[in-house]
């Protein structure tokens, strides 16, 4: 079959909506999951904590790749029928939450401790005070790694194409090996990969350098 310029890009723009859907499913997740996670890293139950830093450190301090082939292996030898979509997701939002917890725990705790004190002297709850006071600070000072991070976010949707998963890399895989084309199709990858990460690289910088200076 022969593949012109344009079902080339068709394809591989096919390919780039499923790495974006990955990585917003993955984001979305992991940040809720990284709340938490986050919550009780810097909670002051010793056996919260404990859990939290050892979920951390079990994803932070596994490859990436490692953690997908347990997700999609793993569950299949529970008897049970995961689509490498699925797989994919799970594994990406493990992944993604406990880098998004341990950035934000930095975030909360850069807060000075007289903030917890003069809220505590309000009669509010730890949680309210959180909610209220810490988070509502410390959301400034995450907004620019936690956009950085996502960067990272949509580098790793490429690891998900070793089980099948069709996104960006997947597809130009297939499309090089039907076209003999490698270097124009790979080169079209990296320039979609580009195209999504660039803009996010520069709005970090650009929302570090407006926080700071407005700090």
């Amino acid at each position: 079959m022969d593949f012109t310029l344009w079902d080339i890009l068709d394809n591989l723009l096919v390919g780039l909506q499923w790495t974006i859907a990955l990585s917003l499913a993955a984001f979305a997740g992991g940040g809720l999951i990284g709340l938490l996670v986050m919550v009780l890293r810097i909670s002051d139950n010793g056996f919260a904590r404990g859990f939290a830093r050892a979920y951390i450190e079990l994803f932070q301090g596994t490859p990436l790749l490692m953690q997908l082939f347990m997700v999609f292996f793993g569950v299949a030898l529970l008897g049970v029928d995961i689509s490498p979509w699925l797989a994919a997701a799970i594994a990406l939002t493990l992944f993604t939450s406990a880098y998004l917890a341990e950035i934000w725990r930095g975030c909360v705790e850069s807060i000075p401790g007289g903030q917890w004190e003069a809220s505590a002297s309000l009669a509010l709850t730890p949680y309210e005070q959180l909610r209220h006071v810490i988070l509502p600070q410390a959301l400034r000072i995450a907004v620019a790694p936690t956009v950085g991070f996502s960067v990272q976010v949509i580098k790793g949707t490429a690891v998900t194409s070793i089980i099948g998963f069709t996104e960006l890399t997947k597809t130009g895989g297939m499309l090089a090996n039907a076209t003999f084309e490698p270097f124009m199709i790979y080169g079209l990858v990296a320039l979609g990969y580009f195209l999504l990460c660039y803009p996010l690289s520069l709005s970090a910088r650009y929302l570090e350098r407006r926080l700071h200076a407005a700090s």
